[in-house]
């Protein structure tokens, strides 16, 4: 387990909170910071020559998006990933990749279509360069494009939630991928997307986001079951509503 104090001091005297946002969560996104890894403040302050007010306000908006959890005691925790629940997890980010990627096909505008490929592009480059963060940040922003595209603020709120929840287990995904003699960082999912939302073709837009959802699943699971099959079960169940069954 990492220990916030064991890694390299940043000297970020005068940045205020913002860079010690930005710092903590580069390391728990990219897991340089453990799960379950305490971050004291006092430490925190130490590390990043600063007072212990703007390493409270980064801790409560890292706490906000769900990455550090700060405990009654007042002592703060990076966020565990519960891959128990990763099943119920994909069986959500299956319905709101698909609804948001519907809309889209339904409502996008010619110059969305642009921005959208312009991200594809983006996070092939990321890919290019085995650069995780940039992959999870261009991935991110790609889907989130979509979902603007279909005109729900609430349910594009929803979606970008549960994305950002998930950025530490695509790390993971990532780094399978990279070490896998048989699947590959580069796949035509983006670019299939953005021909049935370019084309209008709502159906085609949902059986593509169903399967780039199922795709992740699967590959996910190989991972997991690799490096955790005496703990976890991650078998998706096929219950009504779940990825198998139609919206």
């Amino acid at each position: 387990m990492v220990d916030s104090q064991r890694l390299p001091q940043r000297h970020a005297k005068g940045r205020g909170s913002k860079f010690v946002y930005d710092e903590l969560k580069r390391e728990i996104l990219t897991l340089e910071l453990k799960p379950g890894s305490p971050l004291d403040e006092t430490s925190l302050s130490e590390r990043f020559a600063m007072s212990r007010s703007p390493v409270r306000e980064a801790l409560v908006r890292l706490s906000a998006e769900g990455l550090v959890v700060m405990l009654s005691n007042r002592s703060t925790l990076v966020a565990p990933i519960d891959f128990a629940g990763f099943p119920r997890y994909v069986e959500a980010l299956d319905f709101l990749q698909r609804i948001n990627t519907r809309l889209a096909a339904q409502y996008r505008k010619e110059d969305e279509i642009e921005k959208i490929a312009v991200l594809a592009e983006a996070f092939d480059r990321a890919c290019s360069e085995n650069n995780y963060l940039e992959m999870s940040a261009t991935n991110y922003e790609f889907h989130m494009a979509i979902a603007a595209a279909g005109r729900n603020p609430y349910l594009e709120r929803a979606y970008g939630q549960l994305l950002a929840e998930g950025r530490r287990i695509l790390h993971m995904h990532f780094d399978y991928l990279a070490e896998s003699a048989t699947e590959h960082l580069l796949s035509p999912d983006h670019y299939d997307m953005i021909e049935a939302i370019r084309d209008k073709d709502v159906i085609k837009a949902d059986t593509l986001a169903h399967y780039h959802t199922r795709h992740f699943h699967d590959r996910f699971v190989k991972f997991m079951s690799a490096n955790y099959s005496e703990d976890f079960d991650f078998e998706l169940s096929t219950r009504e509503g779940s990825m198998v069954s139609g919206l």
